[in-house]
Protein backbone atom coordinates (compact mmCIF):
# COMPACT_ATOMS: atom_id res chain seq x y z
CA UNK A 1 0.00 0.00 0.00
CA UNK A 2 0.93 3.48 -0.94
CA UNK A 3 0.33 6.56 1.12
CA UNK A 4 0.94 10.46 -0.35
CA UNK A 5 0.35 13.01 2.43
CA UNK A 6 0.05 16.48 1.37
CA UNK A 7 0.84 19.87 3.00
CA UNK A 8 1.09 23.45 2.65
CA UNK A 9 -1.91 24.52 1.35
CA UNK A 10 -3.76 27.77 2.50
CA UNK A 11 -5.08 31.10 1.32
CA UNK A 12 -3.19 33.84 0.59
CA UNK A 13 -3.36 37.05 -0.92
CA UNK A 14 -2.37 37.66 -3.94
CA UNK A 15 1.03 38.06 -4.89
CA UNK A 16 1.68 36.25 -2.17
CA UNK A 17 3.88 32.60 -1.55
CA UNK A 18 3.25 29.40 -0.12
CA UNK A 19 5.08 26.12 -0.39
CA UNK A 20 3.21 22.85 -0.94
CA UNK A 21 4.70 19.41 0.26
CA UNK A 22 4.01 15.83 -0.48
CA UNK A 23 5.83 12.32 0.77
CA UNK A 24 5.43 9.15 0.10
CA UNK A 25 5.13 6.45 2.19
CA UNK A 26 4.71 2.24 2.07
CA UNK A 27 5.22 -0.06 -0.45
CA UNK A 28 6.85 2.36 -3.16
CA UNK A 29 10.47 1.60 -4.75
CA UNK A 30 11.68 3.08 -7.62
CA UNK A 31 10.59 6.00 -7.81
CA UNK A 32 10.49 7.86 -11.37
CA UNK A 33 8.70 10.98 -11.93
CA UNK A 34 6.78 13.11 -9.14
CA UNK A 35 4.23 16.11 -9.68
CA UNK A 36 1.81 18.44 -8.69
CA UNK A 37 -1.85 18.87 -10.39
CA UNK A 38 -4.26 20.85 -9.65
CA UNK A 39 -8.34 20.89 -10.23
CA UNK A 40 -9.86 24.45 -10.32
CA UNK A 41 -13.58 24.55 -9.60
CA UNK A 42 -15.42 23.62 -12.66
CA UNK A 43 -12.72 22.79 -14.78
CA UNK A 44 -11.05 19.40 -15.14
CA UNK A 45 -7.37 18.42 -13.54
CA UNK A 46 -4.64 20.20 -14.88
CA UNK A 47 -0.62 19.31 -15.04
CA UNK A 48 1.12 22.15 -12.69
CA UNK A 49 4.88 20.54 -12.61
CA UNK A 50 6.71 17.39 -13.20
CA UNK A 51 10.12 16.56 -12.41
CA UNK A 52 11.69 13.40 -13.19
CA UNK A 53 14.16 11.29 -10.77
CA UNK A 54 17.39 12.96 -12.34
CA UNK A 55 15.79 16.30 -11.42
CA UNK A 56 14.43 17.53 -15.47
CA UNK A 57 11.31 19.84 -14.29
CA UNK A 58 8.59 20.63 -16.37
CA UNK A 59 5.90 23.38 -15.87
CA UNK A 60 2.50 24.18 -17.34
CA UNK A 61 2.88 27.67 -19.37
CA UNK A 62 0.53 29.22 -16.36
CA UNK A 63 3.30 28.80 -14.02
CA UNK A 64 6.31 29.13 -15.70
CA UNK A 65 8.50 31.68 -14.04
CA UNK A 66 6.21 31.77 -10.69
CA UNK A 67 6.50 28.17 -9.13
CA UNK A 68 9.56 25.80 -8.83
CA UNK A 69 9.05 21.86 -8.57
CA UNK A 70 11.90 20.13 -6.81
CA UNK A 71 12.03 16.53 -5.04
CA UNK A 72 14.29 14.76 -2.37
CA UNK A 73 14.61 11.12 -3.41
CA UNK A 74 15.83 10.28 -0.17
CA UNK A 75 12.93 11.27 1.60
CA UNK A 76 10.15 10.22 -1.29
CA UNK A 77 9.37 13.86 -1.30
CA UNK A 78 8.18 16.40 -3.92
CA UNK A 79 7.92 20.20 -3.04
CA UNK A 80 6.13 22.93 -5.12
CA UNK A 81 7.16 26.54 -4.47
CA UNK A 82 4.44 29.31 -5.53
CA UNK A 83 5.27 32.91 -5.95
CA UNK A 84 3.51 35.59 -7.01
CA UNK A 85 -0.13 33.56 -6.93
CA UNK A 86 -2.91 34.68 -8.42
CA UNK A 87 -6.57 34.60 -8.27
CA UNK A 88 -6.48 31.82 -11.31
CA UNK A 89 -4.01 29.67 -9.11
CA UNK A 90 -6.93 29.15 -6.52
CA UNK A 91 -7.54 25.06 -7.03
CA UNK A 92 -6.96 21.72 -5.06
CA UNK A 93 -3.31 20.30 -5.99
CA UNK A 94 -2.64 16.71 -6.13
CA UNK A 95 0.47 15.09 -5.52
CA UNK A 96 1.25 12.51 -8.18
CA UNK A 97 3.94 9.85 -7.95
CA UNK A 98 4.75 7.31 -10.39
CA UNK A 99 6.55 3.97 -9.90
CA UNK A 100 7.02 1.10 -11.88
CA UNK A 101 4.41 1.68 -14.08
CA UNK A 102 1.81 2.50 -12.15
CA UNK A 103 0.02 6.09 -10.55
CA UNK A 104 -0.11 7.28 -7.36
CA UNK A 105 -2.23 10.16 -5.90
CA UNK A 106 -2.56 12.34 -3.09
CA UNK A 107 -5.99 13.48 -1.07
CA UNK A 108 -5.25 17.06 -2.52
CA UNK A 109 -4.78 20.34 -0.62
CA UNK A 110 -6.75 23.62 -0.96
CA UNK A 111 -4.88 26.66 -2.30
CA UNK A 112 -7.12 29.50 -2.32
CA UNK A 113 -5.88 33.26 -3.61
CA UNK A 114 -7.79 35.79 -2.23
CA UNK A 115 -7.75 39.23 -1.18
Amino acid sequence: QVNLVESGGGLVQPGGSLRLSCAASGSIFSISAMGWYRRAPGKQRELVATITSGGSANYADSVKGRFTISRDNAKNAVYLQMNSLKPEDTAVYYCNVRSRGLSYWGQGTQVTISS
